[in-house]
């Protein structure tokens, strides 16, 4: 266990039993259920730890990061061409 042996462990249920006397049975519940609320604490942040190492950088961030300036296209306005032709005035349709 933790290298205590069998006499060490009767003298411990001794003074616990002289100490807590009736409530020796309470007392051990409250712990256990103590000592089970800890396991359940510890194993949550195990789980928060390992999810968040073990995440995809890519779902960490879904935008991509924006370009050094030196590598931005400068914007510029579209370039006018003027028509090729001129209009012609299209003769309006009689009405029948």
């Amino acid at each position: 266990m933790f290298g205590i042996g069998n006499m060490e462990l009767m003298v411990l249920f001794v003074i616990a039993l002289l100490l807590f006397g009736k409530n020796l049975p309470q007392v051990a519940r409250s712990m256990g259920k103590g000592m089970m609320e800890f396991k359940k604490g510890l194993s949550g942040i195990d789980d928060e730890i390992y999810a968040a190492t073990n995440r995809p950088a890519s779902s960490s961030s879904s935008q991509p990061r924006p370009l050094p300036i030196e590598e931005r296209e400068e914007a510029t306005a579209p370039k006018f061409d003027p028509p090729k032709f001129e209009p012609t005035d299209v003769p309006a349709e009689k009405p029948a």
